[in-house]
C-alpha cells in the first residue's frame, strides 16, 4: 500500500490550505464572482469599441459620398483630413480594445492561477480516502480475518520447528523472518506466496488424522491466505496507476509554484502578502477584494508593458496565460485519470463480492468507496475543469 500512501500524503499537500473554505463551492464561487466582474467590464468596454467603430465606420462613409460628391478642391481637401482623423481614431479604437483583451485575459489567467490553490480542494477527501484505503489495506492482512492469527502461529511454529528437516521449511523460515512485519500485515503477494504456499501445505499434510478439525482450519486458512493474495495481485493492478498519478501531481506542483512565483514577482505581489492576505485568509469578503487587487495589479502590468515595450508587450502576458492554462487543464486531466482509476475498484469488488471469506469485508469497502466516489464528485469536475480552461480566453 506504499504507493496508495504516496498518494493520499500529497493529496494532502497538493493545495497548502491552512484556513479553508466552509465547502468546495464557495471557493469556486468566489473565483466565479471575480471572474464574472471581469467579464462585465469587459464587455461594457466591447460596447463601448463596437459603438465607437459603427459611428467611426459611418462617418466615413458619410465623408466618402461627400467627398466623392463634392467638386470643391478645398472642402474635399478639408473632409480628406477629417477623413484621415476618423482612420486614426478607429485605429487607436482598435489598439485600446486589443489592450482591453489581453487585459482580461491575463486579469483571468492570474484570478485562475491563484485560485487554483484553493479550488483544487484534496483535504475535503482526506477523511474518507484515509477510510477507504486503511479498510483497503486491512482486507489485504489475513490477520485481520477470524481465527487466522492463532492458525498462522501454530503454522510458523511448526516451521521454525521443522526447518532443518526440509529445504521449503529452511526457506521458509528465512523469508519469513526476512518478511518480519508479515504478521504485521506485509501484503500476502509476490515471490515469497511460493514458498509460503508450500510450506503451509507441508503443515497440513503434516496434521495428525485424529485432528480433523485444525486439518479443517488449516485447508480453510490457506484458501483464505491464496484468495488474499490474488486479491492484492489484483489491487496491486490499481496501484501501479496510483503511483503514475502521484508523479503527474508532484510535477504540477512544481509547475504551479514556479508559476504562482512568477506571476506575483510581474505584478509585484510578494509571497508574504499572498499567504497572509488569500491563503491563509479565513474571510471570503477579503479574499474577494484581494482577488480584485490582483485583477487591477494584472491589468495595470499589461497597461504599463504596452507603453514601455510598444512592439513586444503582448509577449510577457501571452506566456504566462499559456502556462496558467496549460496548468489548469493538466490539474483536469490528472483528476479525471483519478476519477477513471476509482472506477476499476468496482471491477475488483465484483470479483469478490460473492466470496464467502471475503465478501463481508468487500461489503465495506464498497460503502467506503461510495463515500469516496461522491466527495471525490462533489469536489470535482474534470470535464468541466478541462473545458472551462480551453474557454478561459478572450480572442
Amino acid at each position: 500500500m506504499k504507493k496508495i500512501v504516496l498518494l493520499v500524503g500529497f493529496l494532502y499537500t497538493l493545495a497548502p490550505v491552512r484556513a479553508q473554505d466552509p465547502s468546495v463551492a464557495g471557493a469556486q464561487s468566489l473565483r466565479d464572482k471575480v471572474l464574472d466582474d471581469i467579464q462585465k467590464n469587459f464587455t461594457t468596454k466591447t460596447r463601448s469599441f463596437d459603438s465607437t467603430v459603427t459611428q467611426l465606420d459611418q462617418r466615413m462613409s458619410a465623408l466618402d459620398k461627400s467627398i466623392n460628391e463634392s467638386k470643391d478642391v478645398r472642402e474635399k481637401a478639408d473632409k480628406l483630413v477629417l477623413r484621415v482623423q476618423a482612420v486614426e481614431e478607429k485605429q487607436k479604437a482598435i489598439e485600446q480594445n486589443e489592450l482591453n483583451i489581453f487585459q482580461a485575459n491575463y486579469q483571468s489567467a492570474m484570478v485562475n492561477l491563484i485560485s487554483m490553490e484553493r479550488e483544487i480542494k484534496p483535504l475535503v477527501l482526506f477523511n474518507s480516502t484515509k477510510a477507504f484505503f486503511n479498510s483497503l489495506s486491512e482486507t489485504g492482512n489475513p490477520m485481520n480475518y477470524d481465527g487466522y492469527t492463532k492458525w498462522y502461529n501454530s503454522y510458523a511454529a511448526f516451521v521454525k520447528e521443522k526447518k532443518t528437516e526440509s529445504p521449503v521449511l529452511n526457506v521458509t523460515s528465512n523469508l519469513l523472518s526476512f518478511a518480519s512485519g508479515f504478521s504485521k500485515g506485509v501484503p500476502v503477494t509476490g515471490p515469497i506466496t511460493s514458498a509460503l504456499f508450500s510450506s503451509m501445505t507441508t503443515y497440513i499434510d503434516n496434521i495428525g488424522k485424529k485432528e480433523k478439525a485444525l486439518k479443517t482450519k488449516s485447508e480453510e486458512m490457506l484458501t483464505l491466505t491464496m484468495k488474499i493474495s490474488q486479491f492484492n495481485f489484483d489491487n496491486s493492478q490499481i496501484e501501479n496507476e496510483w503511483e503514475a498519478i502521484t508523479t503527474e501531481l508532484q510535477d504540477l506542483q512544481k509547475k504551479y509554484d514556479k508559476s504562482l512565483k512568477e506571476n506575483l514577482g510581474i505584478i509585484k505581489v510578494s509571497q508574504a502578502d499572498f499567504n497572509n492576505n488569500f491563503s491563509r485568509q479565513n474571510d471570503a469578503e477579503q479574499r474577494y477584494q484581494y482577488l480584485t487587487r490582483v485583477r487591477d495589479e494584472a491589468a495595470r502590468f499589461v497597461s504599463n508593458e504596452k507603453k514601455s515595450n510598444p512592439k513586444e508587450w503582448r509577449q510577457a502576458a501571452y506566456v504566462q496565460m499559456n502556462d496558467v492554462q496549460s496548468l489548469k487543464q493538466r490539474f483536469g486531466q490528472v483528476t479525471f485519470r483519478i476519477s477513471q482509476n476509482l472506477l476499476k475498484y468496482k471491477e475488483l469488488f465484483d470479483k469478490y463480492r460473492a466470496d464467502p471469506q471475503l465478501g463481508s469485508r468487500i461489503k465495506d469497502l464498497e460503502i467506503k468507496m461510495k463515500d469516496l466516489q461522491e466527495s471525490f464528485d462533489k469536489t470535482f469536475d474534470p470535464l468541466e475543469y478541462i473545458n472551462s480552461a480551453n474557454r478561459m480566453y478572450k480572442v
